[in-house]
């Protein structure tokens, strides 16, 4: 079994091209795992025999019908199964896909830093890291005792098998979620905290007050850093530089209160831990919509929540009557 993972570049504003991309995928077959805002697992099982070429030749023929349908290139993993498939990826280029054959995963998987397994967050790593266990081959040939110690019993017999290529994932094919998106680029490569905050804020009110216009609500939320082309400060697991960081977060309700986007949406920013990251755009997606009056909201009687809903509710339907730049907040329009 052959998994690809694969990223497409779209351009700011582009989004709208993953549907017919996803389609492209399909033709070659029909299991497809859309990963937005801008990618997809595929699994070639059955597509290598039928088609006669590998997974290389495939994900190279992928990106010359990527490039010249809609004109997006794309970077693109290959393993045995979804995770290997996500580290290759970091490996990848533009041109020159990173397959990594199945006898060859724990080999691949050894030399990268234990931060680059999905799952390990930043003190996970830190507390692995003070044991001398800051790569996957070192955690590989760990104790699983010593790894249930540090990290707990469940998640560390989930890093001991993933460490040494045990791979339970599958992929689940699904279509493009129902969402809505916004993008806010900068003038220039941005390095101002305050201004990327600034952005964040634009994008969570304009989010908010879409969703309340179509009367929907959202469960989640997606935040896409866009790099400068040379931005030395992010970087992937095998060093090379990172074009995008995207982070995803289920909110506790789903909802449509401008607030509660832009406290998730600081939260996703502030865990990123950017320094001095030189920033072209930075995008929002709410995904997992749903009609509004099916959704369920928790009292919580704060007197100033309570205010912040009528204010809302006042500007909308300002909005509703004179378009939708005839409210916006202060900072915002500073």
């Amino acid at each position: 079994m052959t998994i690809l993972c694969v990223r497409f570049q779209l351009p700011p504003g582009y989004e709208a091209a993953l549907p017919g991309l996803l389609g492209l995928l399909e033709d070659f077959t029909p299991v497809v795992e859309a990963l937005p805002p801008d990618g997809a697992l595929a699994d070639l099982r059955g597509a290598e025999r039928y088609f006669g070429r590998d997974a290389e030749e495939l994900a190279r023929l992928i990106r010359v019908r990527a490039l010249a349908l809609y004109g997006v290139d794309c970077v693109i993993g290959a393993g045995p199964g979804p995770l290997p498939a996500r580290l290759a990826l970091g490996a990848a280029a533009p041109g020159a896909p990173c397959v990594v054959p199945e006898d060859l995963v724990v080999d691949f998987l050894a030399e990268l830093p234990v931060a680059a397994l999905p799952g390990v967050g930043t003190a996970t790593a830190r507390t692995l890291c003070e044991y001398g266990l800051d790569t996957l081959g070192r955690v590989a040939t760990a104790p699983l005792s010593t790894l249930q110690r540090l990290v707990g019993a469940r998640a560390g017999r989930e890093l001991h098998e993933q460490a040494n290529g045990v791979d339970r994932g599958r992929v689940v094919p699904n279509a493009v979620a129902r969402s809505l998106a916004t993008e806010q680029p900068f003038p220039r490569d941005e390095l101002n905290p305050d201004r990327h905050r600034r952005a964040l804020l634009a994008g969570t009110e304009e989010l908010g007050s879409r969703l309340r216009a179509l009367e929907k609500v959202c469960r989640t939320l997606t935040l896409t850093v866009r790099y400068a082309d040379l931005a030395s400060s992010r970087t992937g697991p095998n060093g090379g530089t990172r074009i995008s960081t995207t982070r995803t977060r289920t909110l506790k309700e789903p909802t449509a209160h401008s607030p509660a986007l832009t406290s998730v949406a600081y939260a996703m920013y502030d865990a990123l831990g950017l320094q001095r990251a030189r920033v072209r755009a930075i995008a929002l997606r709410a995904e997992g919509l749903a009609p509004a009056d099916q959704a369920s909201h928790q009292l919580a009687f704060d007197p100033v929540d309570e205010k912040l809903r009528r204010i809302e509710e006042v500007a909308d339907r300002a909005r509703a009557k004179f378009g939708p730049h005839a409210v916006t907040l202060g900072t915002l329009a500073a």
